[in-house]
């Protein structure tokens, strides 16, 4: 495009030599008319060629002339020194527009330069608007682009611009200057645009071109082939006449700058379909990487199941491959909504930053394989971790079958315990040691039975069943013993360092109704230590513990709190109604030892004065008159009894159970020490 506007612009200047030549004739037949006035004639070029010389304006060619008739000299002087200005001021406008030229070709060289190694459309096309203003001296240049996605035109790049309003203008296709050039794809000038009458006026765009205060505006179209994409302008804030060479300069630049944009569209699509191509690599990389990972998980775990891999191995041979950290869970360990929704899909549910992939045969739940800080899982590598959650069910019951009698053996141990009768204690802990089960810690006896009324004695049996084959589960995999009993089951549990006999009973109530999908309710015993040596002197310690946890179990039901979880210590007093062995000293020492200790640090009276406060029923006027001290003596010791005590101390149930408490302190504190 370049190279045709250069090689028009050559053949214009060619069109003018002749001009400058013809005028050489003209010269040379004066010379016989001014005859010997030769040397007259070679004097009057001297100051023009001079004014050629230094670039001097068009009107000092003048000044030579008017200081010759200034002076007097002879007409053949002046009427040589008239037509050697004519002939210099030919010279100096061949020189202008030769220099014109030069300026147009250089501008039109260097924009193509910068089209030929196009990094930046923007920068180009800010080049081409700014060189355009230059040569053709104008206020203002812009250029803008057609929108084809929204039916209008908008302004790309704009250079000399003041009014922000002009500079966001948008114009719908056919309105304005700009309208008509890209409807009829030839260049449009116009020397004042609010008086112009041949294109359609729009409010929007008056109201912008007037903000901008343009007056004369030229525009030429962008055109890829033969579709016009954009306008091209140069334009004045007064009234001018574009010349022919002007508009055919701004044509040339608006074929770069559609050049320009041309070679910025195939770049770009070249870049989109390389992106789309590498992409493509990648998914394909990253699928045989998948399938490859999903191969080996199968391998992997067909190995397993082959050698009689647990649980944990398929865990980890899942994390290994899966690059995280997969945990089985069990079913109260796990979050119970994901859990839940996992069962009922059979997909793996993503939990924040985690996947949780129920584990589950039957319709039972047995657990989950959780899937920790893999919140972008691939869908083969969710489904590889479903997979791994499908092989953990089947290993899980695999050992069901295996363990049952192993289950069976743990019942018959805790039937033996619970009816005493085998006392011997290296037989009960050798025993307990084939079953991994350890009698000589902490344990607590918990009754456990199914709330949720059966339809029909079958399903009551399944249901049962149930709950022994979840409790055996359970009594499993924490080391203790489980066995049906009495249309329930009964568990014996050791209780861990910092645990409680209540918290024990809710995480199991809790367990076993998620595994069952029923309420479940459990009530405890208190804590038995050292389980064996307590049978070879009391060979019906664990059935007292279990008819112990039966009446929590009862009590539970009473209170309206089915499917929950207690021991004899959450029953306040009442507890030592439930309690099998009627523990007073704790029940004293759980409701009044704070108070009893601070006395025996402090020396205080505030037990006795506790006493005597509910004895004057809880006035503190008659308990300063029964104690001999001052009524503020009294406040202040109630103070700090209700600091030591809670709040809440003189409330009914809190009372009630204060004054038994002091009542058995005393009545101990009377007995044989």
């Amino acid at each position: 495009m370049s190279r045709d506007h250069t090689q028009s612009a050559e053949a214009a200047a060619d069109g003018t030599e002749p001009a400058v030549v013809s005028a050489e004739p003209a010269v040379v037949s004066a010379e016989p008319a001014v005859g010997s006035a030769e040397s007259a004639v070679g004097s009057s070029e001297a100051p023009f060629l001079e004014l050629l010389a230094r670039g001097a304006s068009a009107d000092a060619y003048e000044q030579p002339v008017l200081l010759a008739r200034a002076e007097g000299r002879p007409t053949e002087h002046v009427t040589a020194l008239e037509q050697a200005k004519l002939l210099a001021l030919r010279v100096r406008s061949e020189m202008e527009g030769r220099r014109r030229r030069e300026a147009e070709l250089s501008a039109l060289f260097e924009t193509a330069h910068d089209l030929a190694g196009l990094r930046d459309l923007d920068a180009v096309l800010r080049a081409i608007v700014q060189r355009a203003r230059s040569l053709l001296g104008t206020d203002v240049a812009y250029l803008s682009l057609n929108d084809a996605g929204r039916g209008d035109t908008y302004m790309r790049v704009t250079e000399g611009s003041v009014a922000a309003r002009f500079q966001q203008l948008r114009l719908g296709m056919g309105e304005g200057l700009g309208g008509l050039v890209a409807q009829t794809a030839r260049p449009y000038v116009t020397d004042d645009y609010f008086k112009d009458e041949r294109f359609q006026h729009t409010l929007t765009i008056d109201v912008g071109v007037r903000d901008e205060g343009l007056v004369a505006i030229l525009g030429v179209p962008l055109m890829i082939g033969p579709q016009v994409i954009g306008v091209l302008f140069a334009a004045d804030r007064r009234a001018r006449v574009f010349e022919r060479e002007q508009i055919a300069l701004l044509g040339s630049f608006a074929a770069l700058a559609a050049a320009a944009i041309d070679t910025a569209n195939w770049l770009a699509e070249t870049r989109s379909a390389l992106d789309r191509l590498g992409r493509a690599n990648e998914i394909i990389r990253d699928r045989s990487g998948v399938i490859e990972r999903a191969s080996e998980v199968h391998d992997r775990l067909a190995e397993l199941v082959l050698r009689g891999g647990g649980v944990h191995d398929v865990a980890a041979a899942v994390s290994e491959v899966l690059d995280g950290t997969v945990e089985f869970a069990e079913v109260g360990a796990a979050p119970a909504a994901a859990l839940e929704t996992s069962r009922a899909d059979g997909h793996a549910v993503r939990r924040g930053h985690d996947w949780v992939a129920a584990v589950a045969a039957g319709g039972e739940l047995l657990g989950a394989l959780v899937l920790h800080g893999h919140p972008g899982l691939d869908p083969v590598d969710q489904r590889t971790l479903e997979r791994a959650a499908m092989v953990t069910s089947l290993l899980l019951l695999a050992r069901r079958s295996a363990s049952e009698a192993e289950q069976r053996v743990r019942g018959e141990l805790l039937d033996d315990l619970l009816d005493a009768r085998d006392r011997d204690p290296r037989l009960l802990r050798e025993r307990a040691a084939r079953l991994h089960a350890d009698l000589d810690g902490a344990h607590v006896v918990l009754a456990a039975r199914l709330e949720a009324p059966a339809a029909d004695a079958d399903q009551e049996a399944a249901a049962r069943r149930r709950l022994w084959s979840a409790a055996s589960h359970l009594a499993t995999t924490r080391r203790g013993l489980a066995a049906a009993r009495d249309g329930g089951t009964v568990l014996l549990l050791p209780l861990r360092p910092g645990d409680t006999a209540t918290d024990l009973a809710r995480r199991t109530a809790k367990h076993l109704g998620s595994a069952v999908h029923e309420e479940v309710t459990v009530g405890s015993s208190a804590p038995v230590d050292r389980l064996v040596q307590q049978l070879a002197t009391r060979p019906g310690a664990v059935a007292a513990a279990y008819a112990e946890g039966q009446r929590c179990l009862e009590a539970l039901r009473l209170l309206g709190r089915a499917g929950d979880g207690a021991a004899a210590e959450d029953f306040g007093f009442l507890g030592l109604l439930l309690a099998g062995d009627r523990d007073i000293s704790g029940f004293v020492d759980r409701t009044v030892g704070q108070v009893v200790a601070y006395d025996e640090r402090r020396g205080t009276d505030l037990l006795r004065t506790l006493d005597a406060y509910f004895a004057c029923g809880m006035s503190p006027a008659r308990t300063k008159d029964d104690l001999h001290v001052h009524v503020n003596t009294v406040a202040q010791r109630l103070e700090r009894v209700g600091r030591l005590l809670g709040d809440d101390w003189q409330s009914p149930a809190r009372a009630l159970e204060i004054q038994l408490a002091l009542r058995l302190h005393r009545l101990a504190s009377a007995g044989p020490h």
